[in-house]
């Protein structure tokens, strides 16, 4: 498709100049396919980066925000709301034990959380000195600026400065590093159970234990980022689950409402003291219409058995990657990742599969530089999982 289409001519004339986008404006969607204008099929692997755990177009999705539509959209948070109230409840249920508060993305989640984090240490423990923040290199956490601060990839914070702070940067995965650096002055930790946009990173094995284990023993708060790890993404509703940990905060977004915009965090009991009556807000958040499309997605999830189909679906398209990998080496160097958050390694820039592959109608995402990442939607099947790698495999053969 050229650029020649009048949407794409329009949006070059009025939009910021901020995305990459490709020049393709997509019509309509059906699970794991989308369609252009044009009419031409895309199968969708990146799910709107994590973002539609139940595909394109579910038909009880629509149905559920319709039909709160025609009851309330918003009210603010002057009230109480019925459907944020029952969402808090699930999630907690799901064994997070603590309370909840709601806002309207993964970035501003973030941000919650490290003013939760530096006002439970400032004001409920009265360690004013407590300012520091522990964050790790190749991490991401959003573009707001207290997210990009502690943003462990100096490409997104280029031109952003003086950035909130104080932020210390800790190689990812490095038990000594966690040991010598936190300590009885620092204020929070915050990391991704699985550094999905750094590349497909995942923890070695006990690392999210110890971290845990060290700051409990100084006091300092563990936020999890589960923005793009949670809602089931890696096989179990939050990623910390496989690792028996339960950190203090986690935040979560993207697949929360299954495309509708929605974010949260969780804190225990005694961290969620740091907000009283006035010292947070979001004038959206955890309005009747998100809340709904989150409680529905919550139904989804257990009803449709969401959680077991990652796990083999996972396990699946791992499997698949490996024996790519392998077959095509020296062009890719291996596969990793958890759940249905899987990566392809190559051996240089992945821009270019990512390009040839939607132009033979495959959606796909590069991350790290050299990995293409692959989050479809909970609900994709073997049959899809095939047809995308089969068409990776002629892209690489290609390229």
């Amino acid at each position: 498709m050229s650029d020649e289409n009048p949407i794409v001519a329009v949006a070059k004339r009025v939009l910021m100049n901020n995305y990459r986008q490709a020049p393709v404006v997509m019509d309509r969607g059906f699970g794991c396919q989308l369609w252009d204008r044009e009419g031409h099929r895309y199968l969708d692997m990146t799910a709107g980066v994590a973002v539609c755990v139940l595909g394109h177009a579910d038909a009880g999705l629509a149905h559920a925000i319709s039909e709160q539509a025609n009851r309330l959209i918003h009210t603010s948070n002057l009230y109480y709301v019925e459907n944020q109230v029952r969402l808090a409840d699930a999630l907690i249920n799901r064994g997070f034990p603590g309370r909840a508060f709601f806002c309207n993305s993964g970035a501003e989640a973030n941000e919650a959380a490290l003013k939760l984090a530096r006002r439970y240490q400032v004001t409920t423990s009265k360690k004013p000195n407590r300012l520091e923040i522990i964050a790790f290199e190749n991490s991401f956490h959003g573009r707001t600026i207290g997210a990009l601060s502690v943003t462990g990839q100096a490409k997104y914070r280029e031109g952003f400065g003086p950035l909130f702070g104080p932020v210390r940067f800790l190689p990812f995965g490095d038990v000594e590093a966690v040991r010598s650096a936190v300590t009885t002055e620092t204020c929070a930790v915050i990391v991704e159970p699985v550094q999905a946009e750094g590349g497909i990173h995942l923890p070695p094995p006990g690392y999210l234990q110890e971290l845990r284990r060290r700051c409990t023993e100084t006091g300092t708060v563990l936020i999890f980022d589960e923005v793009q790890t949670g809602v089931g993404r890696t096989g179990s509703f939050y990623a910390f689950e496989k690792e028996r940990v339960l950190p203090d905060v986690i935040s979560l977004a993207k697949g929360l409402g299954g495309g509708v915009p929605i974010g949260a965090i969780l804190a225990n009991e005694e961290v969620s003291r740091g907000f009283e009556p006035g010292t947070h807000a979001s004038t959206f958040g955890g309005n009747p219409f998100a809340t709904a499309a989150a409680l529905y997605v919550q139904d989804a999830i257990d009803r449709l058995g969401l959680l077991e189909r990652c796990r083999e679906a996972g396990a699946y398209l791992a499997n698949s990657l490996t024996r790519l990998a392998e077959r095509r080496r020296p062009r890719t160097r291996g596969a990793r990742g958890r759940g249905l958050l899987q990566g392809l390694v190559l051996d240089g820039d992945a821009t270019p599969v990512v390009t040839k592959a939607r132009e033979r109608g495959l959606l796909i995402s590069a991350v790290g530089g050299n990995v293409i990442r692959l989050v479809p939607a909970l609900v994709v099947g073997k049959a899809e999982i095939d047809e995308a790698i089969e068409i990776l495999d002629a892209v690489l053969a290609d390229v």
